[in-house]
């Protein structure tokens, strides 16, 4: 599987490239504002319901939401999760919703679709 999809915030109206890249045993996902770029990476592995999560290149403002979602998927595969996350400025609370909801709406998609 490989999506390439466009999110974009309903009230800060920050456009955000997403680019998710499936592997046998996990998922590249890559989130850039506007450009597609590498920025800082997150690397999580999950093995019998815990998660073990390094921060490759560590983000100066949000560091915790790349964290969080990067365990999320890991643990929902049983597998690796490899996030690059980019933005030009802190993200607000409605921006990390939507772009959390989206990337697993389609992981989540992916899971159901290979059962």
């Amino acid at each position: 599987m490989s999506h390439q999809i466009e999110i974009v915030s309903g009230i800060s109206k920050r456009k955000f490239l997403t680019n998710i890249l499936k592997f046998d045993n996990g998922f590249f996902i890559s989130i850039s504002e506007e450009k597609l770029r590498i920025s800082s990476i997150s690397v999580s592995l999950a093995t019998t319901n815990q998660t073990n999560t390094a921060k490759v290149i560590q983000d100066k403002n949000d560091q915790l939401f790349i964290d969080t979602l990067s365990r999320r998927i890991s643990l929902m595969i049983n597998g690796i999760c490899i996030i690059s996350f980019f933005a030009k400025n802190k993200l607000q609370f409605e921006d990390m919703k939507i772009i959390n909801d989206e990337i697993l709406k389609l992981i989540e998609d992916n899971n159901n679709e290979q059962e």
